[in-house]
């Protein structure tokens, strides 16, 4: 089993499409037994008293419009234990993955990605909170998850 891990800064927008976006990919494909999926933050902004806030109601909303339900999910802030429990982290900028380098204690064994690296055009997925743009945010996921899981696939 495939145990990915995708990153973003508050884990109510980004990482959460893109859990429910390849989740939704692998399930139309029959492999939901072959991979877990989560998502998580490198901040603690959206966690408060220890729990995190659900995703964000414009990124929820965009899912819904492609007939994906992220209902339950709530912020987690990723931990340095994780790192021996995924076998791939998937960053949605070049932020996240510096300060995926800082909480996982650097990436020996080189799990560590950006999304856009899985497309031809590389890059950060443009924060949605910040652009308002939710439809490019979803966009740029779904290509960069398609191309994950095509090379996860070879």
């Amino acid at each position: 089993m495939k145990r990915i891990m995708f990153v973003c800064l508050g884990n109510i927008c980004r990482s959460p499409m893109a859990e429910f976006i390849f989740r939704d990919m692998v399930k139309q494909k029959g492999l939901e037994n072959e991979f877990f999926i989560a998502s998580s933050a490198t901040s603690t902004d959206e966690i408060i008293g220890g729990i995190g806030n659900p995703v964000y109601p414009p990124a929820k909303r965009e899912l819904l419009s492609h007939g994906i339900s992220c209902e339950g999910k709530r912020a987690v802030q990723l931990k340095w234990e994780d790192y021996e429990k995924y076998d791939l982290f998937v960053g949605m900028d070049s932020s996240n993955i510096r300060n995926m380098h800082i909480i996982l204690k650097g990436d020996k064994q080189g799990k560590i990605r950006k999304l856009m690296d899985y497309t031809s055009r590389r890059g950060d997925v443009a924060d949605p909170w910040f652009t308002e743009r939710f439809d490019i945010a979803y966009r740029d996921i779904y290509d960069g998850c398609e191309g994950l899981l095509k090379a996860l696939l070879k």
